[in-house]
């Protein structure tokens, strides 16, 4: 017979899977900026190429209809918004004017 995990166990559970899915987006992130940045370099007009990125991905995440069951659907979508506005800084800031 299993026996339940206590509630620190559980707790100690979560925050370590926690721990592993903002490594994976990290990560994910990271080669993404990396991947946008070179694209954009390869461009005759870089910043206006990044722009256009940036605002499609800014009218995809605004036209995302989450699942009704989702758990603040209204979080996400704010934060996905906030997320293409930190990955549009990033990657200008490096891209050559």
């Amino acid at each position: 017979m299993d026996h339940p995990l206590s509630t620190s166990q559980a707790l100690e559970r979560l925050a370590r899977e926690n721990a592993e899915l903002r490594g994976d987006i990290l990560a994910t992130g990271v080669i993404l900026a990396q991947m946008l940045q070179s694209i954009c370099k390869t461009q005759l007009n870089p910043h206006a190429f990044a722009t256009k990125i940036m605002k499609d991905a800014r009218e995809a995440v605004e036209g995302f209809k989450p699942d009704e069951a989702e758990h603040c659907p209204g979080v996400m979508k704010a934060h996905a918004l906030e997320t293409i506005r930190r990955y549009d800084e990033q990657i200008k800031s490096v891209l050559p004017v």
